[in-house]
């Protein structure tokens, strides 16, 4: 019935005057109506994916707009549904209202008013359908192999490229980012690519096991080998056998207990602790670090022979300040993951929120941005709390990127945002921008993004 890249708009009343003025008026605002006489006629017409908004008078003959609404209340709850009520007439405006109407309009109405409530509509059914098309791209991650890393930039495509290499040989590797960058998902993702994906993923962070205690964490210990060994534990390396072992923060482990570190991924196999017996271990091992251990090997503070045979792959993750580009969808993803748990909508970002996530920093990464999308689920629209506003309540650091640089990066979220809400459609993008065809292909190639990328490839 409708091309789904445009802004549709269903009108649906037996009085032939109030469809050719109601059209009208939608048409000369750009939007496409589609007039019907009857609720009937529009049922029959409605496709479930329909991405605009319903206008409806209530009182018609056969079904009138009250049993339209819980019909297609029923179909999708999501769906905005603008009623119109006869003069005076506020009793049925509140039951509607009661029913889960998105607006009422009050005969005689302004073209004003009919175009204000549209808008806010489609703001709102866009939101949902954006939600819903994550909500479906989580449920196939979720499916399929491993985590999945979002971004679209050169940057996370490269990783993701060498991810999925490294993951089909058998190799010990070295992530190397700043705090927050991802490296328990990015160390996940290999094991569960690989041929070990069912068998155990051991995560053990090296920082935070008391030094007394990780060797026998590590692995194990038979009972009677030390005061209070009451009985035989199975260390994490033992209890990973054919699956991965990933230390995080390896920089923190003691430099004794990094000999005989070496010797495992050397020989693998352990002994455990006041035993004599060699188990022989099939193991990956995948550490990750914060900082340049090959400077801390140098100033004795991490053994360099330790690091030269951990050094076999090194993945460097980007901060998240290195792929701007990608926080707009970063935060969507996340703020999406936090609605669907908590049974909230994630509020729709503005202009001046996208601004705001790009102008900061964000020491704390990914983890600090996932943070912030889950307080601005949970608060926003409880407490009417904006993204400069909570971010502000970070206490971040001051802002070093240019505003020259902040302007592109806006200009290329923006662009990257109508490509995907039009899947692509460079004509739909330049009525959605108000852009010249050309000038639109010279900010593409500017901020190198390629209509194709945005295609679903069932869509014809």
């Amino acid at each position: 019935m409708h091309d789904p890249s445009t802004l549709p708009v269903m009108v649906i009343d037996d009085e032939e005057h109030l469809r050719i003025t109601a059209s009208q008026t939608l048409e000369l605002d750009g939007y496409t109506p589609y007039c019907f006489e009857s609720a009937e006629q529009a049922l029959d017409a409605l496709t479930p994916d329909f991405p605009g908004v319903i206008v409806s008078d209530i009182r018609m003959p056969g079904m009138d707009g009250m049993t339209l609404l819980r019909t297609l209340r029923e179909r999708d709850p999501t769906l905005p549904i603008i009623l119109i009520t006869g003069h005076g007439d506020i009793s049925t405006a509140v039951e509607a209202m009661r029913a889960g109407a998105w607006d009422f309009l009050e005969k005689p109405f302004a073209g004003d008013q009919l175009l204000d409530v549209v808008r806010r509509g489609l703001e709102k059914r866009q939101l949902s359908l954006e939600n819903n098309r994550l909500k479906a791209e989580l449920e196939a991650q979720q499916a399929a192999l491993g985590p999945r890393l979002v971004g679209r930039t050169e940057t996370i495509s490269r990783l993701a490229a060498m991810i999925q290499r490294i993951s089909q040989v058998e190799t010990d590797v070295l992530l190397f980012g700043e705090t927050g960058t991802g490296k328990d998902l990015v160390a996940r993702a290999i094991h569960e690519r690989s041929r070990r994906r069912h068998h155990p993923f051991m995560a053990i962070n090296c920082g935070a096991v008391p030094e007394n205690t990780i060797e026998s964490e590590l692995f194990g210990h038979e009972k009677g080998a030390f005061t209070g060994a009451v009985e035989r534990r199975i260390g994490k390396f033992e209890h990973a056998n054919g699956g991965t072992v990933f230390l995080d923060e390896i920089e923190s482990m003691p430099l004794a207990l990094q000999v005989k570190l070496l010797r495992v991924l050397q020989e693998r196999s352990i002994e455990r602790l006041g035993a004599n017996e060699v188990i022989r271990l099939d193991i990956r091992v995948i550490a990750a670090t914060k900082i340049d251990l090959k400077a801390a090997s140098e100033a004795g503070r991490f053994r360099e022979d330790l690091y030269y045979r951990l050094n076999v792959v090194t993945l460097p993750l980007p901060a998240l300040r290195e792929r701007r580009e990608d926080i707009p969808l970063l935060f969507q993803h996340f703020a999406v993951i936090a609605a669907n748990r908590s049974g909230l909508e994630a509020p729709p970002l503005d202009s001046h929120a996208i601004a705001a996530l790009l102008a900061h920093d964000w020491p704390g990464n990914v983890r600090e941005l996932r943070n912030l999308a889950e307080r601005y689920v949970l608060l926003g629209a409880a407490f009417d709390y904006h993204l400069p506003a909570l971010l502000e309540g970070d206490n971040a650091e001051t802002q070093t990127t240019s505003l020259t640089r902040q302007v592109e990066l806006f200009e290329k979220s923006l662009i990257s945002q109508s490509l995907s809400r039009h899947h692509g459609r460079v004509t739909q993008v330049c009525d959605h921008l108000c852009l010249p065809r050309k000038t639109l292909y010279d900010k593409l190639k500017k901020h190198s993004l390629q209509a194709e990328d945005y295609r679903h490839s069932s869509e014809p």
